[in-house]
């Protein structure tokens, strides 16, 4: 699992805006030539303009770092024709084991709480005539198309499905390696100890070394088990060095006593920044003084949250979490399953939304929405920023646009998205 990292969401805007300065630095360029007669791998996107700069610039790529050295001899050349570039983004939360994308149009009945929605879920699973990875490929190259670079993916495991998911993703994951960092949950939506299996599951997919993170779902009210729950999904983390990301829905009590115990177990096992919990519906509802509290020890852990931004009353806090250090993601949830027709893994998308949930209208509070898809989901996932900035991961995307604000409010095509420097994605086609 990658590492994760404790770092704020920057707003590199106005780092570029109005300026014609070239990017970035000389430092990973030098690094990568030197000694045993390496001949670095390096590209110059030609008339690009980062965030929307006024003057177009040169971005020079070396070894998929951008790099502000001169470009060496023989550098691939790709003309930005003047469009603005800008970070690629993160899916901090999505379902790819579940999508019917690509597939026929499914008619949904009606459902009332998580279990009948399980039970639609294996029953589309067993109807499906395409496996778990190939749908999820389908899926994923979407979403590298709309510019994502990484994604978080929970995916289901439960006796219904053994660890088919799991296969399935992973299948999916190494053919998209190129063009796509992803992370993998087990994710128990069936329950933990509620449903008989699912634990010994849980065990068989952390011991694979298979999957990234080990998920839970609402200890109280849908395991009707917290302590039972908790010990032994921590206690997987903790003997097989994997994660944890805890779906929390509840909007009441029951979700801040969760989260208390979260943040204890957390502690006690030295899983420090190794912990996300999302959705955590619970922490809109608290006052100003209770959202203090609770963020200072989720800050003080380091745990991570994500949100997919579903209502306005829904959304996390998420500038007052980012004052006690809590990193904060978002995501995509589930694309065109069995619990919705709605649904696109297109990020940009995902943050346009954020933004009118929230009722922004000022220009930086547009450019934060888009930060938060951007950075605040790399953040999650201990990657590092892809800011445009000396030594950052060539990972970004090319459009047509005026400014960063305007882009996330049109959602213009993504002309060319690029990962780790190279061109993966033209015109929404898989390059």
């Amino acid at each position: 699992m990658t590492p994760l990292s404790r770092r704020g969401v920057l707003g590199a805007a106005a780092a570029f805006a109005g300026t014609g300065a070239a990017v970035s630095a000389g430092s990973p360029a030098t690094a990568s030539s030197r000694g045993g007669g390496h001949r670095p791998e390096a590209v110059v996107f030609r008339d690009v303009r980062p965030f929307g700069a006024t003057k177009p610039v040169d971005l020079t790529v070396v070894d998929g770092r951008i790099t502000d050295g001169k470009a060496p001899r023989g550098a691939k050349v790709i003309d930005g024709g003047g469009r603005v570039a800008l970070p690629s983004l993160v899916d901090a939360h999505i379902h790819p084991d579940k999508t019917t994308w690509g597939g026929s149009w499914v008619t949904r009945k009606p459902a009332s709480g998580i279990a009948d929605y399980c039970a639609q879920d294996v029953e589309l699973f067993k109807g499906q005539d395409r496996p778990v990875g190939e749908r999820a490929y389908g899926l994923m190259a979407h979403a590298v198309t709309r510019g994502t670079r990484a994604m978080r993916a929970h995916v289901d495991v439960a006796p219904a499905y053994d660890l088919a998911g799991v296969e399935g993703v992973n299948t999916a994951r190494e053919r998209l390696r190129h063009a796509l960092d992803v992370q993998i949950v087990a994710f128990p939506q069936h329950g933990v100890i509620r449903t008989p299996g699912t634990a010994e599951l849980l065990e068989e997919a952390a011991r694979s070394g298979a999957i990234d993170l080990i998920g839970g779902i609402d200890p109280i009210s849908f395991d009707h088990a917290m302590d039972e729950q908790l010990d032994l999904v921590f206690g997987l983390a903790d003997r097989h060095g994997v994660g944890v990301d805890i779906h929390l829905h509840d909007r009441d009590e029951k979700g801040t006593k969760v989260l208390r115990a979260i943040i204890d177990r957390t502690r006690a096992l030295s899983l420090r920044g190794k912990v996300t919990v999302s959705h955590v519906f619970c922490l809109p509802n608290l006052s100003d003084t209770e959202l203090g509290r609770m963020a200072a020890d989720l800050g003080e852990q380091d745990i991570s949250l994500t949100t997919v931004a579903p209502n306005e009353s829904l959304v996390l806090p998420i500038a007052k979490l980012r004052e006690h250090g809590v990193r904060v993601g978002l995501g995509s949830d589930g694309v065109r399953d069995a619990w919705s027709p709605f649904g696109n893994a297109d990020m940009l998308h995902r943050a346009h939304i954020l933004g009118w949930v929230t009722d922004v209208r000022l220009d930086d509070e547009l450019t934060d929405c888009y930060n938060v898809g951007a950075h605040g989901g790399a953040d999650v996932l201990g990657l590092d920023h892809a800011d445009l900035k000396p030594g950052a991961p060539a990972d970004f995307i090319l459009v047509r646009g005026e400014c960063l604000p305007q882009v996330l409010v049109d959602m213009p095509q993504r002309d060319m998205v690029v990962h780790g420097g190279r061109v993966v994605a033209r015109n929404g086609e898989l390059a």
